[in-house]
Formats: structure tokens, C-alpha cells, sequence
């Protein structure tokens, strides 16, 4: 959500923001139809106020047994008139605030000019990709083959989309989010929590999951989500809260299973495990002080970048361009894997800087330490905005496919990553005896 305060203050600077976006001016329309429901509100204001007069004037007329026939009949006309005047002004909050909805977060600075992923900004590669002497082959034909991947027996249940994993695959995908796990709490301080699959409304909009993205999520029959990631349960934990500044950062982490119905990707990816209906994956979430954020930004993408070099996987970090960065983010690094089998860079971790575009949908806040001549009311420090973020750390499912390619044999075996070896019980190949 955007600060309407702001947006009214320099109407010019909010429209420059949408145009990097691609979108059209919206501040003019905005502007007058909130002048339109100030005005609705003052007259609001006064109407009352003269119904508190009228209700006074009606009341010493009877006491004196005064005719006081014409003064009810103004003080019915001003209640009509009341609640002509408070629909009038809920309507207009109303379109305000779904246009407001509907709008991307402002860009930072720092982002590149550019229409799509191939104007994305490369900013480092760490690790040598691997040179085989024999053909790479992709991740599916590897599990088929050794007999660990089953899509027909995921098909005939759930249809396209899923897949089951067998034996050695299965115990290495559960291996790898708990190394995951142990990586984020152990070194990065991230606190380990289980969190709900299914969210209300509230959560999803505060998470601006909602309303841009409902096509993309599974919505069940009793109005509830499966969530698409484990970011919105962790950030939507905060909604509604005023957080000590002691509290901050909130560092979080969670393992989950996530779901998205991969609307409008029809014919992408159809092969193998890397767009799915249901995955796995362990989240980053930070809650910060907005003038923390930037840091705690590269502070997490290190995070999901030591994952991958602990297990040795080929990796590049690149910067979102304007037009390839989420409806939620100011800033998006992406971490891409390389896949000998695809001969392709693919992502496996986003990690996006949210400032307080998330906060302000679920009126998320922090009360600062006290400094002079900043207080409210009650002499304490007004609360302000938090700012959020959020990153993979790492798609459990998109990292087996590269540790599966990345570490395949001729013969079609898979040496184990010795960081995995210990989460394996010893074990250090995967072959078709499983």
C-alpha cells in the first residue's frame, strides 16, 4: 500500500514511479477523488455537528412545552442527509483504496531501467561449471531412470504437475531443507517456525498476495488459502502489531510445503520437477527498522548464497530490472543455479526488500526509542512502519534438480554433496538400487 500523505504532497514524484513500472499516471484521479471524500468528510463533520444542535434545541422546546415539530423535521432531513453524506465518503475510500491495492511498490533507486528478465543485471557468479565428458542429462531423465521419480503415479492421482519421489531422492530433498534449516539458525540467526498452510484474506492481502495474485493460489471451499509461500504466514505474524524497537530485526525461517496453481504458465516447464503445483521450500523473512533494511537485504541474499556454496552448486546473483521485479518488492536479487542438464541458468531463491509496502497493508509498526520532541499523545514516540523482506533460502525442489545435475555420473548415479552426507546417514551415492 502507499502513503496517500506523500502521494497528495508530490503527485509528480508518484507518477514518475509508476511510469519505471510501465503504468500509466494515476495521482490526478487519485488526488481529486480523495479531495472529493475530504470534502465528503467535512460536510460529514458539520452535519453532525448540527445534529447534536438540533437534538438540543428539540429537547429544551419539549421541556418548555414548545411546538418542536419543524426542528424534528430538519433533524430527520440531516439524518438522511448523514447518511447520504457518510455513503458518499465510504465509496470514495473505497475506490481510493482499491486503485491504492492495485498499484505496484515504488522501485529503489538502484534498479535498472529494463522490460523483462533479459534486461536483469548480472552482478556475480561464484563456482565452475561443471565440464562433463559425456552429455549432462536433465534432472527427470536422471530420478526416472534410477527409478526415484515418478510423475505417471502423481499424474493418475493429482494430475500434471506433481511428482513423487522415491527412496534415496526423497530421504535427499528432506535432507537438503533441513541442511537448509540448520544453515539459517545455526549461522544466520534465524529463528526456526512452524507456521499454518492455510491463511484468511487478511493475510494474503498483507502480503499483497491479494488481490493481484488470487488466479495464482488454491483458495479452499471455506474461503481460507493454501499459501503460496511460507512468507506470508511469517510476515502477516507481525499484523497488526506494534513491535518494540528492542524486538527488531525479527529474523524468521520456516520449512513448508507451498501451493500455487502456476496460472498463465501453460506449456512452461511441462518436463520434470522445476514448476510445480506443490513444493517445498525454506523462507527468509526479516521484519527491520526502515533505515536497516538495505543491509538486512544483503545480509539475507548471503544467506541463501552460502547454501548454495556449501553444497557446491554454480550459482550467478543478479539485480531485477524495473520490469521484471515483483508487485510487492522495491529491490529483488535473484539467485540462479546452473543446470549442466538444461545448459541454462534457472532461479532458485528471490530475495526482495518490501520497505514498507507490506507494512502499511496490515498496519504492521514499530514505537521507536524515545527522542525529544517526538511524541505523541500519550508522551511516548509515535509507532512508524516497519520495513519487511523475504527470500528463499533456498526452493528445496529447484535445488535437488541442480545438486541431481550438477553432481551426476555416466553411468547415471549422483554423488551426494558431503554437506548432505551426514543428513543421509553416510551415504555418498545415489544409484538405482537406491
Amino acid at each position: 500500500m502507499h502513503d496517500l500523505k506523500a502521494l497528495r504532497a508530490d503527485p509528480a514524484a508518484f507518477d514518475a514511479a509508476l511510469k519505471r513500472r510501465g503504468l500509466p499516471p494515476v495521482a490526478g484521479q487519485l488526488v481529486a477523488r480523495d479531495e472529493e471524500r475530504r470534502a465528503a468528510m467535512a460536510g460529514l463533520q458539520e452535519a453532525q455537528a448540527e445534529r447534536k444542535t438540533l437534538a438540543r434545541e428539540i429537547g429544551q422546546a419539549k421541556r418548555k412545552g414548545e411546538d418542536s415539530a419543524e426542528l424534528e423535521a430538519r433533524a430527520v432531513a440531516l439524518r438522511e442527509r448523514i447518511a447520504q453524506l457518510e455513503e458518499a465518503a465510504a465509496a470514495l475510500q473505497s475506490e481510493v483504496d482499491d486503485v491504492l491495492a492495485g498499484l505496484p511498490n515504488q522501485l529503489a533507486p538502484d534498479v535498472p531501467e529494463g522490460a523483462d528478465e533479459n534486461d536483469n543485471l548480472e552482478l556475480s557468479q561464484w563456482g565452475e561449471r561443471p565440464d562433463f565428458p559425456f552429455e549432462p542429462r536433465q534432472h527427470f531423465e536422471l530420478g526416472e531412470a534410477l527409478g526415484l521419480m515418478d510423475f505417471p503415479a502423481a499424474a493418475r492421482l493429482s494430475g500434471s504437475r506433481f511428482v513423487m519421489l522415491r527412496g534415496a531422492l526423497a530421504r535427499l530433498e528432506r535432507a537438503l531443507g533441513q541442511f537448509m534449516l540448520d544453515t539459517h539458525t545455526g549461522e544466520f540467526g534465524y529463528q526456526e517456525t512452524t507456521v499454518p498452510l492455510l491463511v484468511n484474506d487478511a493475510a494474503m492481502y498483507g502480503t499483497d498476495k491479494l488481490p493481484k495474485f488470487a488466479e495464482e493460489s488454491f483458495r479452499t471451499t471455506d474461503d481460507r488459502w493454501l499459501i503460496p509461500t511460507g512468507e506470508v504466514p511469517l510476515t502477516a505474524s507481525v499484523m497488526g502489531e506494534i513491535l518494540s524497537e528492542a524486538a527488531l530485526p525479527m529474523r524468521l525461517t520456516t520449512l513448508s510445503q507451498c501451493f500455487r496453481s502456476e496460472a498463465g504458465s501453460a506449456g512452461r516447464d511441462v518436463r520434470g520437477m522445476l514448476r510445480q503445483h506443490q513444493f517445498t521450500k525454506c523462507e527468509l523473512v526479516s521484519i527491520t527498522r526502515p533505515e536497516d533494511s538495505e543491509a538486512e537485504h544483503e545480509r539475507m541474499t548471503r544467506a541463501a548464497e552460502t547454501v548454495l556454496e556449501k553444497l557446491g552448486i554454480p550459482y550467478r546473483r543478479m539485480l531485477l530490472c524495473a520490469g521484471d521485479t515483483g508487485f510487492g518488492a522495491a529491490k529483488t536479487y535473484d539467485l540462479e543455479a546452473w543446470l549442466p542438464g538444461q545448459k541454462a541458468w534457472r532461479e532458485v531463491s528471490s530475495c526482495s526488500n518490501t520497505r514498507d509496502f507490506q507494512a502499511r497493508r496490515m498496519n504492521a509498526r514499530y514505537r521507536p526509542a524515545k527522542v525529544e520532541g517526538e511524541s505523541d499523545k500519550a508522551g511516548k514516540v509515535a509507532p512508524a512502519f516497519v520495513h519487511t523482506l523475504n527470500g528463499s533460502g533456498l526452493a528445496v525442489g529447484r535445488v535437488l534438480i541442480a545438486v541431481m545435475e550438477n553432481n551426476q555420473q555416466e553411468n547415471g548415479d549422483i554423488t551426494i554433496p558431503e554437506a548432505l552426507r551426514p543428513y543421509m546417514g553416510g551415504q555418498e551415492v545415489i544409484t538405482k538400487a537406491g
